[in-house]
């Protein structure tokens, strides 16, 4: 059976995981973090790509983002991939590949899961134990949306801009949200279609403009039903 393409919906966000290979780590000190950041802000850049959120982990890195056209995330991870790992290579004198395979990536439908997706990103290193609360974490967008420290790699998206009518209200709305923490239900459900690659939610109403490049969920189990004969 071919593999499917990587669902996406034009204007619609996504979520993204980059994992190292075998679950290693793909950050040993400060000096990692800061570099991958720094090649995330130029391949975003160079694809048009919009980030929304994002958190740096010892083994992986989340990103939200909002790529402009079908292969504007490919093109991003890809220049985002290759200059980390020849950049990591010689830094550490190593050799071969440093991430697992693919990427992995979803469609996420903004208004109900926009927030609950950078929500879930940005409390990662609190559910893992690198830090007490998530603004103390230094490698996330968190202290920004929280009004703390600006971040140049961060375009807020409109569904971050709706929690209030000044800078004061959106971040104590975000903050407020943060504090809640990810209900059980929602935290599998980002997990499932993370992992997946299917669709964060319901598709809108809308227009053909909103077409989907492929199915957005898996098919059912089992056999078709046969259709009754008629006449």
């Amino acid at each position: 059976m071919s593999r499917l393409p990587r669902l996406y919906i034009p204007g619609m966000p996504q979520l993204v995981l980059q994992r190292g290979n075998n679950r290693a780590p793909v950050f040993l000190d400060e000096t990692d973090f800061q570099q991958y950041r720094l090649h995330l802000r130029e391949a975003a850049r160079e694809a048009g790509v919009a980030l929304h959120a994002y958190v740096l982990m010892p083994d992986h890195a989340h990103l939200l983002i909002t790529p402009p056209d079908e292969g504007a995330a490919g093109n991003m991870m890809q220049r985002l991939g290759r200059r980390y790992v020849r950049w990591f290579n010689d830094r550490h004198l190593r050799s071969g590949t440093l991430w697992e395979g693919r990427y992995r990536s979803t469609v996420i439908e903004p208004m109900h899961w926009l927030l609950a997706a950078s929500r879930y990103i940005e409390l990662n290193p609190l559910r893992a134990g690198h830090a007490a609360s998530a603004e103390h974490y230094p490698w996330s967008s968190c202290r920004h949306h929280l009004g703390l420290e600006p971040d140049p790699l961060i375009t807020d998206h409109a569904r971050y801009w709706a929690l209030g009518n000044t800078p004061f209200e959106r971040q104590a709305a975000y903050r407020a949200l943060l504090e809640a923490g990810t209900p059980l239900d929602e935290l599998d459900a980002i997990r499932y279609t993370a992992n997946r690659g299917w669709m964060l939610g319901e598709l809108p109403l809308a227009g053909g403009e909103l077409s989907p490049n492929r199915r957005l969920s898996p098919l059912p189990k089992g056999r078709p039903r046969k259709k009754p004969l008629e006449g």
